[in-house]
């Protein structure tokens, strides 16, 4: 299976609590396909949302094709997100909970086809993203002092 990652979404990390992750397929017209293998691709502000019975990506912006004629599809329109009826289900239930969103974490193509990782995701605290900035810069420290051990 070969994957190439397109794009990576470093601020959901940072502003959610990732609860878990499922891999789903997205609804393209040709010239969105021809602008994510370019990589134009912007996930960041992006969320996925049930409408309905379908579950559905929006603010994901994919960059109009150079290449493209009058047809070329909407930069930010809303994209239908393809998952199995019980993995939907269960996103939507959990949506409907209290401080429950669904992010997209990272776009890639797999086997030649564009697939988006969500992740469940509950929002951080600012004292949270502190504590995360804690955590990180004191394991940085541990290793500089592991390397002047080595060296010394």
């Amino acid at each position: 299976m070969k994957v190439k990652a397109i794009s990576l979404n470093r601020k959901a990390y940072h502003d959610y609590d990732i609860q878990e992750s499922v891999e789903a397929g997205i609804v393209l017209t040709g010239t969105e396909i021809k602008s994510i293998r370019a990589g134009s691709v912007n996930i960041r502000d992006a969320y996925a949302h049930p409408q309905g019975a379908e579950l559905w990506l929006f603010n994901a912006h994919i960059a109009r094709y150079e290449g493209g004629n009058r047809y070329n599809h909407e930069p930010t329109r809303p994209r239908k997100l393809l998952l199995h009826r019980r993995q939907m289900d269960e996103l939507a239930g959990k949506v409907t909970q209290k401080g429950f969103t669904i992010v997209p974490l990272k776009l890639y193509i797999k086997n030649g086809i564009a697939k988006v990782e969500l992740g469940l995701a509950k929002g951080k605290k600012l004292y949270d993203k502190r504590q995360s900035i804690a955590r990180r810069e004191a394991e940085r420290e541990m290793e500089r002092a592991l390397k002047l051990a080595k060296r010394g």
